[in-house]
């Protein structure tokens, strides 16, 4: 499979933050790196829209299909880095890439953790997970990704901090425990 790669050499992407019922997030260590940590996030293929990659990328990166989740807030734009020289690739006959312009998607986890699946897929790209504080990326990220994080986090950060108020303000019901 080919992505697509633009004009300016910004390869099209989305990033995806899953969010479970405490706010915090899904952070995945990827296979074959020692110590990489990152936010599940894929290339889009010609004809895809941004919502159909993330589903894909979605089940392909983490076993987790549209049922299992609901989008609570996208960024508005495009966000983009530059990959550090060392990581730049020359490919023939393909267009070469500098970087990532991704769309950001923050999704609420419906299902139990027991749905996420690492091996879903032949290829996994994460060997373990685990739930972190929503800020907590920002700082462990590899370098070159801060930036784009960064704004992504904080863009979307209001659309889940009103599901959550929104969720306090709701009744309970009388065997409901305040506590949970």
């Amino acid at each position: 499979m080919t992505g697509i790669i633009d004009e300016k050499g910004f390869r099209l992407n989305v990033g995806i933050i899953i969010a479970g019922q405490d706010g915090r997030v899904f952070w995945g260590r990827r296979v074959g790196n020692r110590d990489a940590w990152q936010f599940p996030q894929g290339g889009m293929m010609p004809g895809e829209t941004p919502e159909e990659t993330l589903f894909r990328e979605l089940e392909e990166e983490v076993g987790l299909r549209p049922e299992h989740v609901e989008i609570v807030a996208s960024t508005e734009g495009w966000l983009t880095y530059r990959l550090p020289r060392r990581f730049l690739r020359r490919p023939r006959n393909r267009p070469h890439c500098i970087g990532q312009r991704q769309k950001w998607f923050l999704l609420r986890l419906t299902a139990e953790d027991e749905a996420i699946d690492l091996f879903a897929s032949e290829s996994p790209e994460f060997k373990a997970w685990r739930w972190v504080n929503y800020w907590y990326p920002i700082r462990k990220v590899v370098h070159f990704k801060r930036g784009v994080y960064a704004r992504a986090l904080r863009e979307l950060a209001p659309a889940l901090k009103g599901e959550r108020a929104e969720q306090e303000r709701k009744p309970m019901s009388p065997g409901d425990n305040p506590n949970a």
